[in-house]
Formats: structure tokens, C-alpha cells, sequence
């Protein structure tokens, strides 16, 4: 029988042995973790619940592998919840880690099923291992369950004062969830948050901004007594702490902090220099300039976030004449991926049209590469145009020009723009910026020609004042037949009607009833209304627009009357109704100009279009389509987006969500008290004090009494090497030296003072076996190094105070042995 059992063991061990070995020899086969990954779908599902079932936690974690492997591939593994739940409370840590990733991504799918190990997370929470209670907690605050946020409340209140800075970092980030779940428990969690804001951990910091900008934003005079250890905190942060923290305490600084000194007026002005000897006595906030002084090291950081966010502080927070500090860091930022390239430029973008003398002596480095991808191309052209000088004006021209010949068609219409903006800031060189748009109109490239057009237009509208207009406009009118592009076209007729009214320039001799206008008008009206069926809208709008004023300014010639009748009978039934009720508009307005457009045709036309009312004469109709209108602004080509730096709105071109949180207040008038920032762990350690027994001398000081009930502390006394005061660090005039400059002196000096001491013990003891009088004087024996440096004197030592008798009764006879032995030690 015994036998029996034996081999049935033995049998069992061998079983589980080979069971272990293949196993492990599966593990080997692997090609690590990421076997996994590599697998088929179908190959993962394969007994997928059989592992889960199974009493080896071997083959648990290899099925909660499988299945974290393919959520990471989005595959949907709901169906296996409940298998996978059930194993929450496993004694293994890798299980367990594993199903709480499991949880933390379907928890909001099945909240019933979640619920049913919500007394197993509860229990982890005090768990040994701190990644164990911080995934609890996790995945107990991601059950989107308003019926258990009491519960999460306790548990972030919990794991708040937790020992481990990844729990404490892990209840903080749990604050937002339990407040969207149920916002009743705002005091509470204020609580707890109030707890963390004291966390002096740079790991979980970040986390905490991250609550406290989620619950309560505008909570600033919260941070009063955390400020000044925030600012230190900011370079001992995580990288996207750093980040949460620097915009968190510039806001801060924006609301409650004094306006730091400006120089604003240009630099050599008389303002300038009463402002700077104005500032020369004003004095920056010291706490702001703590918060410039953490900062600016972080300029250096390897994360392209950190970078920009200290450059936002800076360039909010700093005075003027240090807001150049974050130039060349952003500057740095071009060189990394084009993502990250992108987004710097955006930012360099609002710097250049805010302040833009930051940014003209450096660039050279703003100059577009072919390499560049369209968005980067565009936003550095942007840039350029903001820096434009009278000094660099030639050198950017230049470059405008060479990007005229690019293959990209939208960086070709802005350079051209850039040339006809370069005219505007820039005006010594105008006449070169309209040679070179007049060569355009001759190019084929119909995007460039489109673009030229569209800048001379907006140039001679907005400078009316430019030399050479009816020359260029002249120059147009010849070219109208070569140019297709639809707004190109509309902008030619625009500007033939604009300017047709005669200069007097002209040598071609015209007809008296023609000499009112240019000579190239007739013609281009032809021209457009031979083409008014097939043109678009745009065009047919300025068509109407040009009969109209060559009418108004020729309504005697009768071929001038005839085609403005033509353009206005189509466009009379034109599919457009823009169109048809422009051509009933002006009709209407030229009622009182020789009768109108359909006078003396014959039909009905012109008695509907006459109304009851005022009628305009010639003149007045002249005011109302060539006088009164304002010239279009271009900022908006050049400034679409937000111009607050550091947003998304910069990249997207749209309101962000989190866009409130980067809007900075104004500065106040006046600043709050820094003593509300002023706390008890920033006050100074106090130096070691000496005990208080009086004594004279010992030093060139007064010794007061030893430290007893009630006694006070003297000042600090300062131990240095080679000086035998305990209270002064400088040797005194008159003092010897001590009689010992070397080791053999100094241990020989130790010898005399053990002995010394040995027979300084005997007399204690027989002094204890007598009787102690009510009051006696204390009387203490001369170190020999003492007597030598200068220490007290035999009458020195016996001129000590008489003790009261209240306080000898307290003075126990141990107090007595450690003053004895205190003065020897001096």
C-alpha cells in the first residue's frame, strides 16, 4: 500500500515537472513580448477562455496577454469581461496588473460588472505594493457610476496622504473624474486638494495642477502660501509637469503679482530716458523674479513643450528688456521634427507682429527651404512680411522674388502678395515692388498673374497716392484677354471703372462726348459684355459695376449707352439673383442721368424700373460709385487665428476647449501683499544656541544659564577650526594662540585633559556624598587650551549668579554633570 502511494507521487511529480518544462521551453520559443503582437487574431482567440478558466497562472497571464494585445490593436474583447474580472483578487501581481488594464478599458462598457469587485479594489487600496493601491484606485474612479462617488471621494481623500508619490500623483488625477461623476462633492475634494498642493514631491506636482485647473481654475489666492515653493519645484518637476506648472503659476503671476518695469519708448528718445532712469529706482517683484529665475534654466530643456512654455512665461511675466531670452531657445526648436517645427513658427508668428524688432536681427534663419513642407512655407512667409524695414526691404524683395518661381502654387500667390506688402511698409522701394508685379501680369503662370493683379489692386486702393496708376491700370486693360482666372478678371474691371474717369495723361485724341474717360474703357466694356454670358458671378457683378460708370461719365455717346443696355438687359434674367438685383440697383440709381439706361428703347423696361422718390443727378450718382468706399485690410491674410502665444487655437485656426485656461488677465494695479506668500518653512533654521549658564569670558561672550524651564536662547554661536571660542568664528586682538600647532601637542593636550577629567570625577563623587547647602556657587576647572587661548581667569570663574531657590529645586544633580561636561567640551 505504501508502495502504491509512493509511485502515485512520484508519478505526480513527474507530471508536474514535464507540465513546468514545457511551458518554460514555450516561453523560450517566444520571441519575447511582442510575440504577441506579431500573432493572428485568430491564432490569439484560440482557447482564449480555456486559459482564462484555467487553474495555472501561467496559462492566466498568457490569455491576459492575448487579450491586452489586442485591445492595443482596438479589437473589440468585451465578450470575455466577466472571465477576465474574476480574476481581480489573484494573489499574482502580473494578473492583477493585467486585469486592471483591463478594467481601466472597459469599465465605462459593463459599470454593472465593474461594480462587483468594487470591494476588492477597496481592499487594495491597502496593499503593500503602491502600484497596486494606485491602479485600484484608478480603475475605482473610472466607473463611470454617480452612485459610488462617495466612495471615490473617501479613496482619493485616502490615498491623498498616502506614503508613495505614485499614489499621491494617482489621487490627484482621480479628483477631475470623481467631480464629473458628481459635483456635490466639490468641498471634499477641495479638501484633498488643499492636502496635495503641500505634497512637496516633484513626481506628483504636475498631477495636482492638473486637478486644481479642472475643479477650480479661477482659485488662485488658493496657491498664496504654496507660490514661492511651486517656483522651486518647477526644475525638480516631471517634463509635462514642468509644463502644467509654468502655466499655472504665469497666471498667477498675471493676477496677483505688481507689473513689472517696461521700456517701452524707442531706445535714445527723451521718454525713453525718463522711463529708464524712472526704472532705474523701480524695483521688480521678488517673487516674480523668483518665478523668471526657476524658469529660465528650463530653456535648456530637451522637451520642445517645456521650451515653449517657459518662452510664454517669459515673454507675458518678464520685463521688456529681458523678453529676448527665449529668442534663440525658439529658435532652436526649427531644427527638430516639422511637427514640433510647425508649431514654433506659429508662436514666432504672434512674436513677430506683437514685437518684431525680437526677431528681425535673426533673420537669415526665417528664410523658406525647398524642403520645407506648404504649411511651414507659409507661416515663415507670413513672419517675413511682419519684419519687413526700410533697411531690409531689398534683401526680403529679393527673396520674394525667388519664391515666385516655386512649384508650389498657394507659396507663389503669397509671395506675390508678400511683394505688393513690401510696398506698402516699405515705401523706398515700391517702384521696384510695382515693376515686379507688372512683369507678372506678363508671366505664364496663371497663379502668379492672378496674384499680381490682386496686389496692384489692393496697393492703388490702399495707396492712392502711388506714381504710374493709369499706367498700370492701362497695362491690365491690354493683358485683360490673357487672363482667366475669374477674380483676376473682376479685379481688372474694378479697377478700368475705378480709374476711367480721364487724367489728362492720355495722347490718343478721343471724341468730345469720349473725353470724360480713358480711351481703353470703351473697349474693355466690350470685351466683357461679349463674354457676360460664360464669365462668373464675380465677374458679371463688376461688369454691371463698370457700365454703370462708364455710363454715368459718357451718357451722351450713344454706342457707350447701347452696351451698358446690353450688359444690363442680361443680366436682367441672369440665373444669379446677386446679379439681377445688382442690375436692378443700379438701373434705379441712374434713373436721373439723361433719362437712364433704357431711355428711348422703345419698351417697358424703363417704366417699371422708375419708382416714386428721390431721384440722383449726375453728380451725386459720380459721389456714390467712385467716392466714400474704405480701402480692404490685409491683416487678415496675414493674422488669421488666435494671437494669444502658446494656444492651439495658433495651429487649428479655431477655439480650443482649453484655450481659457492659457487667456491671461491683466495685470492689476496693485499687487497682493507678498506677505500672504510668506510661510513658516521659509523662515530660517535656527542656529545651535548656547545654553545660558553666565559666565565671563569663555570666548570674549556672556554664557548665560543652561537651557531650563522657562530660560531664553542667547545668540548663535559658530564653530571653526583653529579657534577655541564656541562663539565667534574671527580670532580677536590680544587673544594668544593656543600652545598647540601641531598633532603631537594637540593629543598631548587631550592626555592632560582626560586626566583632568579623571580627577574632576573623583571630587564629584565625594561632593554628591556631602550634604548640598541651599545655595552654592558653581565653580568650574580651567581647560588648559582655554587658559592658554585667552579663557576666563580664576576670578572669572568664581563670579557666577546666585540661582533662586525656586530654580535649584528643579536644577537636579544630572542637569549639574551635563553643564560640567558641556564646559569641558568648550
Amino acid at each position: 500500500m505504501a508502495f502504491n502511494n509512493l509511485a502515485e507521487n512520484a508519478e505526480r511529480l513527474s507530471r508536474r515537472i514535464q507540465e513546468s518544462f514545457q511551458e518554460r521551453t514555450r516561453d523560450f520559443t517566444k520571441s519575447g513580448q511582442g510575440s504577441y503582437l506579431d500573432a493572428n487574431d485568430l491564432d490569439k482567440t484560440v482557447n482564449l477562455s480555456k486559459l482564462l478558466d484555467s487553474t495555472s497562472e501561467r496559462e492566466k497571464l498568457d490569455g491576459l496577454k492575448r487579450i491586452i494585445a489586442m485591445i492595443s490593436k482596438n479589437r473589440n474583447v468585451s465578450a470575455y469581461f466577466a472571465q477576465v474580472i474574476k480574476n481581480v483578487a489573484s494573489p499574482n501581481l502580473e494578473i492583477r496588473k493585467l486585469v486592471y488594464i483591463f478594467l481601466l478599458r472597459y469599465a465605462n462598457v459593463e459599470p454593472d460588472l465593474a461594480l462587483l469587485s468594487i470591494n476588492t479594489f477597496q481592499k487594495d487600496l491597502a496593499d503593500s505594493n503602491p502600484l497596486i493601491r494606485a491602479m485600484a484606485l484608478r480603475v475605482l474612479s473610472g466607473i463611470p457610476v454617480a452612485s459610488i462617488a462617495s466612495i471615490v471621494a473617501a479613496a482619493i481623500r485616502k490615498c491623498a496622504a498616502d506614503s508613495s508619490p505614485y499614489v499621491r500623483k494617482t489621487a490627484a488625477l482621480a479628483i477631475p473624474k470623481c467631480y464629473n461623476l458628481d459635483t456635490t462633492h466639490l468641498p471634499l475634494l477641495m479638501q484633498t486638494l488643499s492636502t496635495l498642493l503641500k505634497d512637496r514631491s516633484p513626481l506628483s506636482i504636475g498631477s495636482v495642477v492638473i486637478a486644481f485647473n479642472a475643479i477650480c481654475p479661477d482659485r488662485l489666492e488658493l496657491l498664496h502660501p504654496h507660490y514661492r515653493r511651486l517656483c522651486r519645484m518647477v526644475a525638480d518637476a516631471d517634463e509635462w509637469g514642468q509644463v502644467q506648472l509654468l502655466e499655472l503659476l504665469t497666471r498667477y503671476a498675471r493676477k496677483m503679482l505688481s507689473r513689472p518695469p517696461s521700456l517701452s519708448a524707442p531706445e535714445g528718445s527723451s521718454e525713453a530716458n525718463e522711463g529708464q532712469s524712472s526704472h532705474e529706482n523701480e524695483e521688480i517683484d521678488p517673487d516674480l523674479e523668483l518665478l523668471l529665475t526657476s524658469a529660465s534654466p528650463l530653456l535648456q530643456s530637451r522637451n520642445p513643450a517645456v521650451v515653449m512654455s517657459v518662452s510664454r512665461t517669459i515673454y507675458y511675466v518678464a520685463p521688456a528688456n529681458e523678453r529676448w531670452k527665449f529668442v534663440l531657445p525658439l529658435l532652436r526648436l526649427l531644427h527638430s521634427s516639422k511637427e514640433v517645427e510647425r508649431v514654433a513658427l506659429e508662436n514666432l508668428r504672434v512674436i513677430a507682429q506683437a514685437s518684431p524688432e525680437m526677431l528681425r536681427p535673426h533673420i537669415s534663419r526665417l528664410y523658406i527651404r525647398s524642403s520645407d513642407i506648404t504649411q511651414v512655407k507659409q507661416v515663415k512667409l507670413r513672419i517675413l512680411v511682419a519684419l519687413i524695414t526700410s533697411d531690409n526691404a531689398q534683401d526680403l524683395l529679393r527673396e520674394f522674388k525667388d519664391y515666385v518661381v516655386d512649384t508650389d502654387d498657394k507659396l507663389v500667390s503669397d509671395a506675390v502678395w508678400a511683394i505688393g506688402q513690401c510696398a506698402l511698409k516699405a515705401p523706398d522701394v515700391s517702384s521696384s515692388c510695382l515693376s515686379a508685379l507688372t512683369m507678372l501680369i506678363r508671366s505664364s503662370n496663371d497663379v502668379a498673374v492672378a496674384a499680381a493683379v490682386l496686389a496692384l489692386k489692393s496697393l492703388h486702393q490702399r495707396r492712392s497716392s502711388l506714381a504710374g496708376t493709369v499706367n498700370v491700370v492701362a497695362s491690365l486693360a491690354s493683358h485683360f484677354d490673357n487672363i482667366g482666372h475669374p477674380e483676376a478678371r473682376a479685379c481688372i474691371l474694378w479697377m478700368v471703372g475705378q480709374y476711367a474717369r480721364a487724367s489728362g495723361q492720355g495722347t490718343t485724341p478721343m471724341p468730345e462726348s469720349l473725353q470724360a474717360i480713358e480711351p481703353w474703357v470703351p473697349d474693355i466694356l466690350r470685351k466683357a459684355a461679349k463674354s457676360f454670358k460664360s464669365d462668373p458671378s464675380a465677374v458679371k457683378l463688376q461688369a454691371l459695376s463698370l457700365a454703370a460708370k462708364a455710363f454715368v461719365l459718357a451718357s451722351s455717346h450713344e454706342q457707350i449707352r447701347l452696351l451698358a443696355r446690353y450688359v444690363f438687359s442680361l443680366a436682367r434674367y441672369d440665373l444669379d439673383y446677386d446679379v439681377r438685383d445688382r442690375a436692378r440697383f443700379l438701373s434705379s440709381l441712374l434713373t436721373g442721368v439723361n433719362g437712364g439706361i433704357f431711355s428711348g428703347s422703345g419698351s417697358d423696361e424703363q417704366e417699371a424700373d422708375v419708382q416714386e422718390g428721390v431721384i440722383l443727378r449726375a453728380p451725386q450718382v459720380i459721389h456714390v460709385l467712385f467716392e466714400g468706399k474704405e480701402a480692404p485690410r490685409d491683416e487678415e491674410r496675414w493674422r488669421s487665428g488666435a494671437l494669444d502665444l502658446g494656444t492651439a487655437s495658433l495651429i487649428t485656426g479655431m477655439a480650443m476647449q482649453d484655450d481659457y485656461l492659457r487667456h491671461l488677465p491683466d495685470w492689476p494695479d496693485e499687487g497682493t501683499d507678498s506677505s500672504l506668500r510668506d510661510t513658516q518653512d521659509e523662515t530660517p533654521a535656527p542656529f545651535y544656541s548656547q545654553p545660558s549658564l553666565k559666565l565671563q569670558g569663555f570666548g570674549g561672550d556672556t554664557i548665560g544659564n543652561l537651557s531650563r524651564p522657562g530660560s531664553t536662547l542667547t545668540t548663535p554661536v559658530v564653530l571653526t577650526p583653529g579657534d577655541s571660542s564656541p562663539s565667534s568664528s574671527v580670532p580677536k586682538p590680544g587673544l594668544a594662540k593656543p600652545h598647540y600647532m601641531d598633532l603631537d601637542k594637540f593629543f598631548a593636550s587631550d592626555d592632560e585633559e582626560e586626566s583632568g577629567e579623571e580627577e574632576e570625577t573623583d571630587e564629584e563623587l565625594e561632593a554628591e556624598a556631602q550634604p548640598k547647602p541651599a545655595n552654592v556657587a558653581t565653580t568650574v576647572a580651567q581647560h588648559p587650551a582655554t587658559a592658554a587661548g585667552g579663557g576666563p581667569t580664576a576670578a572669572e570663574v568664581h563670579e557666577v549668579s546666585q540661582p533662586s531657590q525656586e530654580t535649584d529645586e528643579e536644577y537636579t544633580d544630572e542637569e549639574s554633570d551635563e553643564e560640567d561636561a558641556f564646559l569641558r567640551r568648550g
